[in-house]
């Protein structure tokens, strides 16, 4: 008993943390949000872009330079190097999809970005930088020769005898598209800043025949067209790791090659050829909508908790309050990013949160009313609806986790919230209202125990303890 007691004590005592935790986390709760830490300033809300408002892009790829056979794979890789660059800048929960060509105009192949709460289309722009396009070059034939016409005054300046540099490097099939990742790394002994490559298999095969047929020549790196790097190729290198060292005056100049490699390089060239700002369609009304039709939600099954159960269902009560900051809480960790929909499935899993309690207390109303006593009638109750309750939410489970594997990000928001409603429901349901009602510590029927339990509690027989 007083285990239970103390379990009891410990779940109020989280329950109301959590809650002040939502309090605290949250700028339209919390008048001092601005004053709070670092640390509380992470986990607000995040809204989707129908209620927060943000940006619509359309980007066209040129995917003019890649086999039929591989255009979707690259495709798929120019979504993955966008969604990433996004996130570094810890826009929330960005939305970036592909448009196949068989349903756009014209056989183009179009990328779809959604930048919830950017309004500024400039910014948004930034966000995703000059979508820059990793290339290696090598030298031309007549480099060597063309090299002989640079000349470099006395006073330092250059001439270039009208010789174009770029132009002395020629274009290979090696590209961002086949790199893996870039580090970086310092030397053993001296300490200088160096950054190592590495490239998946068809570009470590690219790799090692440049690297062999450019022993002694400039390998040059292009982000975008501008020169970032031009090391020279000491000797062939067959495993597709290679180290750029030297010409690196600070280690932020490495550590910038190592962020333009791993988050601007695309595997095709990309042009914007369509922006939009959207506005907070639903915004504002929506989610103190939303945050009415929940806390109506709460007050009604609470009312019919309390009125057919009495103190079970009050116990039921305690618990979906339980769940409820509970579920709030995880939304603001992970983050979750709260759509109209997503807010949907979670009103909806607070109507569904009640679905254990009734087949638990209707099962022990039925053990009760057989003459067993009240703690024997409580034990079996839940005994015997878990089977129930376990089958009712794998199947809610499985619903969610079909519509999150195949729907479209708006669906995917309801199947999230959904389906994390429907995991901590069954603790709550099963665990805390469990906790709750044996530290009650009823063993003995008389009228007040008929008055707090209901019709056919009161015919229980008294466990002597």
């Amino acid at each position: 008993m007083r285990r239970k007691i103390i379990l009891s004590f410990f779940i109020l005592v989280l329950g109301v943390g959590l809650a002040y935790f939502i309090y605290k986390t949250e700028p339209k709760l919390n008048k001092n949000f601005e004053t709070e830490s670092a640390f509380l300033k992470k986990f607000p809300f995040q809204l989707g872009l129908d209620l927060s408002g943000g940006s619509h892009l359309i980007y066209k790829a040129d995917v003019s330079g890649v086999p039929d056979g591989e255009v979707s794979d690259s495709m798929d890789a120019l979504r993955d190097v966008i969604e990433r660059r996004v996130n570094l800048f810890g826009v929330s929960e960005p939305v970036v999809q592909i448009q196949r060509s068989g349903f756009v105009s014209g056989g183009a192949e179009q990328l779809i970005v959604d930048l919830p709460g950017v309004t500024d289309v400039n910014e948004a722009k930034e966000m995703i930088g000059q979508t820059p396009l990793l290339e290696f070059r090598v030298e031309s034939k007549d480099f060597a020769e063309n090299l002989k016409k640079i000349k470099v005054g006395e006073d330092g300046t250059i001439d270039f005898g009208g010789i174009d540099l770029d132009e002395q490097f020629v274009s290979t099939e090696l590209t961002g598209r086949y790199l893996k990742r870039a580090v970086l790394k310092f030397d053993p002994n001296t300490r200088a800043p160096m950054v190592d490559l590495e490239f998946d298999e068809t570009g470590t095969k690219l790799f090692a025949q440049i690297t062999k047929d450019n022993i002694g020549k400039m390998v040059a790196i292009y982000l975008d067209g501008a020169l970032i790097s031009n090391p020279t190729v000491q000797q062939e290198i067959p495993n597709g790791v290679a180290s750029i060292s030297g010409g690196f005056a600070t280690p932020q100049e490495a550590k910038e090659l190592v962020r333009n490699l791993n988050y601007g390089a695309l595997p095709v060239p990309i042009t914007l050829v369509s922006t939009q700002t959207i506005g907070a369609s639903l915004g504002g009304e929506a989610v103190q909508a939303s945050v009415k039709a929940g806390t109506i939600g709460f007050i009604l099954i609470a009312l019919f908790l309390v009125l057919w159960y009495r103190l079970p269902g009050l116990v039921a009560v305690f618990a979906l309050s339980f769940y409820t900051v509970a579920l709030l809480a995880i939304f603001k960790i992970l983050p979750v990013t709260l759509s109209a929909a997503a807010i949907g499935g979670f009103i909806i899993s607070l109507g569904m949160a009640v679905d254990a309690n009734v087949l638990i207390f209707e099962r022990m109303k039925e053990e009760i009313r057989k003459g067993q006593s009240i703690d024997d009638g409580i034990h079996a109750g839940f005994a015997r609806a878990w089977t129930s309750v376990r089958d009712s939410n794998t199947s809610s489970l499985i619903t969610s986790v079909i519509l999150f594997w195949l729907g479209t990000p708006l669906i995917k928001g309801f199947a999230l919230t959904f389906g994390l409603g429907v995991l901590v429901s069954m603790f709550t349901a099963i665990t805390v209202s469990r906790i709750f009602l044996f530290a009650l510590g009823i063993t003995k029927t008389n009228n007040f125990t008929g008055f707090l339990f209901g019709s056919g509690f009161s015919n229980a027989k008294n466990l002597n303890k």
